[in-house]
Protein backbone atom coordinates (compact mmCIF):
# COMPACT_ATOMS: atom_id res chain seq x y z
CA UNK A 1 0.00 0.00 0.00
CA UNK A 2 1.32 3.44 -0.85
CA UNK A 3 1.75 5.63 2.19
CA UNK A 4 0.29 9.12 2.00
CA UNK A 5 2.89 11.84 1.69
CA UNK A 6 2.96 14.99 3.75
CA UNK A 7 2.00 18.24 2.06
CA UNK A 8 4.92 20.02 0.44
CA UNK A 9 4.57 22.92 2.82
CA UNK A 10 4.41 20.75 5.95
CA UNK A 11 7.01 21.69 8.53
CA UNK A 12 8.45 19.67 11.35
CA UNK A 13 7.81 20.87 14.87
CA UNK A 14 10.52 23.12 16.26
CA UNK A 15 11.10 22.94 20.01
CA UNK A 16 11.73 26.16 21.89
CA UNK A 17 13.08 25.77 25.41
CA UNK A 18 12.48 28.66 27.80
CA UNK A 19 13.91 29.17 31.27
CA UNK A 20 11.76 31.35 33.51
CA UNK A 21 11.31 32.65 37.01
CA UNK A 22 7.61 33.19 37.78
CA UNK A 23 8.51 36.43 39.55
CA UNK A 24 10.00 38.14 36.46
CA UNK A 25 7.52 40.35 34.58
CA UNK A 26 9.67 40.47 31.45
CA UNK A 27 9.97 36.70 31.29
CA UNK A 28 6.20 36.52 31.70
CA UNK A 29 5.64 38.65 28.60
CA UNK A 30 8.19 36.60 26.64
CA UNK A 31 6.40 33.42 27.67
CA UNK A 32 3.04 34.75 26.50
CA UNK A 33 4.65 35.68 23.18
CA UNK A 34 5.94 32.11 22.78
CA UNK A 35 2.45 30.75 23.41
CA UNK A 36 1.21 33.04 20.65
CA UNK A 37 3.98 31.73 18.40
CA UNK A 38 2.73 28.18 19.00
CA UNK A 39 -0.56 29.20 17.36
CA UNK A 40 0.98 30.47 14.11
CA UNK A 41 4.23 28.51 13.70
CA UNK A 42 5.08 24.79 14.10
CA UNK A 43 6.63 25.46 17.50
CA UNK A 44 6.27 23.65 20.82
CA UNK A 45 7.55 25.31 23.99
CA UNK A 46 9.29 23.32 26.71
CA UNK A 47 9.57 24.99 30.11
CA UNK A 48 12.45 25.08 32.58
CA UNK A 49 13.12 27.02 35.77
CA UNK A 50 15.76 29.56 36.62
CA UNK A 51 15.96 31.96 39.54
CA UNK A 52 16.28 35.71 39.89
CA UNK A 53 17.32 35.19 43.51
CA UNK A 54 20.16 32.86 42.50
CA UNK A 55 21.14 35.16 39.62
CA UNK A 56 21.52 38.16 41.93
CA UNK A 57 22.67 36.63 45.19
CA UNK A 58 26.29 37.76 44.78
CA UNK A 59 25.59 40.99 42.94
CA UNK A 60 25.56 44.57 44.18
CA UNK A 61 21.86 45.39 43.85
CA UNK A 62 19.59 47.94 45.58
CA UNK A 63 18.31 46.94 49.01
CA UNK A 64 14.67 47.14 47.95
CA UNK A 65 15.30 44.78 45.03
CA UNK A 66 17.14 42.32 47.26
CA UNK A 67 14.21 42.44 49.67
CA UNK A 68 11.82 41.73 46.80
CA UNK A 69 13.87 38.71 45.78
CA UNK A 70 13.20 37.10 49.14
CA UNK A 71 9.61 36.59 47.97
CA UNK A 72 10.75 35.02 44.69
CA UNK A 73 12.07 31.77 46.16
CA UNK A 74 8.76 30.14 47.03
CA UNK A 75 7.11 29.99 43.59
CA UNK A 76 10.16 28.71 41.76
CA UNK A 77 10.79 26.07 44.43
CA UNK A 78 7.18 24.95 44.03
CA UNK A 79 7.73 24.69 40.28
CA UNK A 80 10.75 22.46 40.86
CA UNK A 81 8.80 20.30 43.29
CA UNK A 82 5.91 19.96 40.85
CA UNK A 83 8.29 19.01 38.04
CA UNK A 84 9.99 16.38 40.19
CA UNK A 85 6.72 14.81 41.26
CA UNK A 86 4.72 15.01 38.02
CA UNK A 87 7.19 15.70 35.22
CA UNK A 88 8.17 18.79 33.20
CA UNK A 89 4.91 18.77 31.26
CA UNK A 90 3.09 20.33 34.25
CA UNK A 91 5.29 23.44 34.27
CA UNK A 92 3.48 25.28 31.48
CA UNK A 93 0.06 25.29 33.13
CA UNK A 94 1.53 26.00 36.57
CA UNK A 95 3.56 28.91 35.23
CA UNK A 96 0.47 30.32 33.54
CA UNK A 97 -1.56 30.05 36.74
CA UNK A 98 1.19 31.69 38.80
CA UNK A 99 2.06 34.41 36.33
CA UNK A 100 -1.53 35.40 35.69
CA UNK A 101 -1.94 35.99 39.40
CA UNK A 102 1.42 37.67 40.02
CA UNK A 103 1.52 39.94 36.98
CA UNK A 104 -1.93 40.41 35.47
CA UNK A 105 -3.68 40.19 38.81
CA UNK A 106 -1.07 41.94 40.97
CA UNK A 107 -1.53 39.38 43.73
CA UNK A 108 1.00 38.80 46.48
CA UNK A 109 3.60 36.09 45.97
CA UNK A 110 2.46 34.28 49.08
CA UNK A 111 1.20 30.82 49.99
CA UNK A 112 -2.44 31.64 49.37
CA UNK A 113 -1.75 32.79 45.82
CA UNK A 114 0.53 29.84 45.09
CA UNK A 115 -2.02 27.41 46.53
CA UNK A 116 -4.72 28.84 44.24
CA UNK A 117 -2.40 28.54 41.25
CA UNK A 118 -1.68 24.91 42.08
CA UNK A 119 -5.39 24.17 42.25
CA UNK A 120 -6.01 25.83 38.89
CA UNK A 121 -3.18 23.80 37.33
CA UNK A 122 -4.71 20.58 38.69
CA UNK A 123 -1.85 19.97 41.10
CA UNK A 124 -2.06 19.05 44.80
CA UNK A 125 -2.06 22.07 47.04
CA UNK A 126 0.39 20.46 49.45
CA UNK A 127 3.12 21.36 46.96
CA UNK A 128 2.96 24.84 48.47
CA UNK A 129 5.06 23.48 51.34
CA UNK A 130 8.03 23.28 48.97
CA UNK A 131 8.17 27.06 48.92
CA UNK A 132 9.65 27.21 52.40
CA UNK A 133 11.99 24.25 51.93
CA UNK A 134 15.59 24.25 50.73
CA UNK A 135 15.23 20.62 49.62
CA UNK A 136 14.66 21.72 46.03
CA UNK A 137 17.42 24.30 45.82
CA UNK A 138 20.04 21.94 44.42
CA UNK A 139 17.81 21.05 41.47
CA UNK A 140 16.81 24.70 41.06
CA UNK A 141 20.42 25.82 40.97
CA UNK A 142 21.28 23.09 38.48
CA UNK A 143 18.50 24.18 36.11
CA UNK A 144 19.54 27.81 36.53
CA UNK A 145 23.18 26.92 35.85
CA UNK A 146 22.14 25.11 32.67
CA UNK A 147 20.57 28.32 31.36
CA UNK A 148 23.61 30.41 32.31
CA UNK A 149 25.94 27.94 30.64
CA UNK A 150 24.01 28.43 27.41
CA UNK A 151 24.12 32.24 27.33
CA UNK A 152 26.80 33.43 29.75
CA UNK A 153 26.75 35.12 33.12
CA UNK A 154 26.03 38.71 32.08
CA UNK A 155 22.33 38.23 31.28
CA UNK A 156 19.22 37.11 33.12
CA UNK A 157 15.76 35.72 32.57
CA UNK A 158 14.28 34.79 30.16
CA UNK A 159 16.62 32.44 28.33
CA UNK A 160 15.34 30.82 25.14
CA UNK A 161 16.97 28.05 23.11
CA UNK A 162 15.95 26.87 19.65
CA UNK A 163 17.78 24.53 17.31
CA UNK A 164 20.92 24.63 19.41
CA UNK A 165 21.05 28.43 19.56
CA UNK A 166 20.43 30.14 22.90
CA UNK A 167 19.83 33.78 23.74
CA UNK A 168 18.59 36.12 26.43
CA UNK A 169 15.18 37.58 25.64
CA UNK A 170 13.54 38.87 23.64
CA UNK A 171 12.59 41.54 26.16
CA UNK A 172 9.47 43.29 24.94
CA UNK A 173 6.16 44.80 25.90
CA UNK A 174 3.27 44.39 25.30
CA UNK A 175 2.86 40.81 24.09
CA UNK A 176 2.71 40.53 20.27
CA UNK A 177 -0.33 38.56 19.11
CA UNK A 178 -1.16 36.45 16.09
CA UNK A 179 1.01 36.90 13.03
CA UNK A 180 2.87 39.76 14.73
CA UNK A 181 4.16 37.15 17.18
CA UNK A 182 5.09 34.88 14.28
CA UNK A 183 7.04 37.56 12.44
CA UNK A 184 8.99 38.40 15.59
CA UNK A 185 9.78 34.71 16.00
CA UNK A 186 11.05 34.57 12.43
CA UNK A 187 13.28 37.58 13.03
CA UNK A 188 14.62 36.34 16.34
CA UNK A 189 15.53 32.98 14.78
CA UNK A 190 17.21 34.77 11.89
CA UNK A 191 19.52 36.92 13.99
CA UNK A 192 20.11 34.25 16.65
CA UNK A 193 21.14 31.79 13.97
CA UNK A 194 23.64 34.17 12.37
CA UNK A 195 27.20 33.11 13.16
CA UNK A 196 28.96 35.68 15.31
CA UNK A 197 25.79 37.61 16.19
CA UNK A 198 25.63 38.52 19.89
CA UNK A 199 23.49 41.50 20.76
CA UNK A 200 20.80 43.99 19.81
CA UNK A 201 19.68 46.30 22.60
CA UNK A 202 18.18 49.65 23.42
CA UNK A 203 17.11 51.30 26.68
CA UNK A 204 13.67 50.23 27.91
CA UNK A 205 11.28 53.19 27.95
CA UNK A 206 8.12 51.35 29.06
CA UNK A 207 7.15 49.37 32.08
CA UNK A 208 5.84 45.84 31.48
CA UNK A 209 2.32 45.93 30.05
CA UNK A 210 0.12 42.92 30.78
CA UNK A 211 -3.04 42.07 28.87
Amino acid sequence: MTQPTAPADAQETVYADMWFDPACPWAWITSRWLLEVEKVRPVEVRWHVMSLAVLNEDKDIPDDYREMLKTAWAAVRVCVAAEQRFGPEVLGDLYTALGTRFHNGGQERDDDTIRAALAEAGLPEDLVEAGASTDYDEALRASHAEAMKLVGEDVGTPVVQVEGVSFFGPVLTPTPRGEDAGRLWDGVRLVAGTDGFFELKRTRTRRPLFD
